[in-house]
C-alpha cells in the first residue's frame, strides 16, 4: 500500500508499506523527521501527524493515553495522532499525513 507524507517546507513523500507495520516505522524508514523518542511506549509526542480526514475516521479510536500525550504535541489539530499507535490495515492505502 501507499502512504503520504507532507512536511512544512518540503515535497511529499510517498512510501511502501506492508499490513502490519507501524506509521512511524514506515515514516523513519523513507527518512521523515519523526523522532520516536520513547520507541512506541507512548512518553514522548515527537513521532505526531496530522492524518487527512478522509482517513481519520478509518482508524482504530484514540486511546486516553495517547490523547493525553497529543495535549503536549506542538500544532495538534482534530486529527492528530501519535503514528507509533497507528498500526496499517489495507483500508489505509493512499493515507496521508502531515508532519508538523
Amino acid at each position: 500500500m501507499k502512504i503520504r507524507f507532507e512536511v512544512a517546507d518540503g515535497p511529499v513523500t510517498e512510501a511502501d508499506a506492508a499490513p502490519g507495520e507501524r506509521l512511524l516505522d514506515v515514516g523513519q524508514r523513507v527518512g521523515m523527521p519523526l523522532e520516536g523518542t520513547c520507541e512506541g511506549q507512548m512518553a514522548c509526542a515527537t513521532c505526531h501527524v496530522i492524518v487527512s480526514p478522509e482517513y481519520f475516521g478509518l482508524l482504530p479510536a484514540v486511546a486516553e493515553e495517547e490523547e493525553d500525550m497529543l495535549d503536549l504535541a506542538p500544532q495538534a489539530a482534530r486529527t492528530s495522532r501519535l503514528s507509533c499507535q497507528i498500526v496499517l490495515e489495507p483500508a489505509c492505502d493512499g493515507l496521508t499525513v502531515r508532519i508538523p
